[in-house]
């Protein structure tokens, strides 16, 4: 079963807030700055690779790293 690139983008923002929420990484400043880096780099790639037409509010989101919002949209399912 594959899943959709919209699927892949919202499980890594939902991994990003992980992240940000983990007080054992941040303990280890350099390690935490590494795994944020790596899933931003991810967040980016997914959002290139969403087939168009992409939803210019999402896109919108993505471009100004409103990734709440982003995550928000995704898990309603759309305007």
């Amino acid at each position: 079963m594959t899943t959709s690139p919209q699927t892949e983008l919202a499980a890594a923002l939902r991994e990003r807030l992980r992240i940000i929420r983990d007080e054992t990484s941040r303990r280890d400043p350099d390690q935490h700055l590494a795994r944020l880096r790596a899933i931003s780099e991810k967040i980016d790639a997914l959002a290139r690779s969403l087939p168009p037409p992409v939803d210019p509010l999402l896109a919108h989101f993505l471009e100004r790293r409103s990734y709440d919002k982003a995550l928000e949209l995704l898990g309603s399912g759309g305007r």
